[in-house]
């Protein structure tokens, strides 16, 4: 199994920035293929924000394109998602998840715990 450890959401006013960080763990070897984030608000979906793969081609929701930076480490064991400009409407639980194979599995996607990101007016 892998683990993924989110850390860095808090609260910050809008015009403000953020970094959040996701880091992979796992008892065995593992490869992921790509990796990104999530985010749910209150009362509404999951949806998409950002990915980016091992190759370090990066995909944005449109809302996001401009203001928040996903990257990467050398390992591809973690990855950052830079927030810049935050407005309210961003507010949400982001989750990270990559598509990971391990040595005994086949590539799955697996989910952190979630990190509260606030954006106060």
């Amino acid at each position: 199994q892998v683990q993924l450890v989110e850390s860095g959401g808090g609260l910050v006013q809008a015009g403000g920035s953020l970094s959040l960080s996701c880091t992979a763990s796992s008892r065995s070897i593992f490869r992921a293929s790509s990796m990104g984030w999530y985010r749910q608000a209150p009362g509404k979906q999951r949806e998409f924000v950002a990915d980016i793969t091992s190759t370090g081609s990066t995909n944005y929701e449109d809302s996001v394109k401009g203001r928040f930076t996903i990257s990467k480490d050398s390992a591809f064991e973690t990855v950052w998602l830079q927030m810049a400009n935050l407005k309210p409407e961003d507010t949400a639980v982001y989750f990270c998840t990559g598509m990971i194979r391990t040595a005994v599995y086949n590539a799955r996607a697996y989910w952190g715990q979630g990190t509260q990101v606030t954006v106060s007016q």
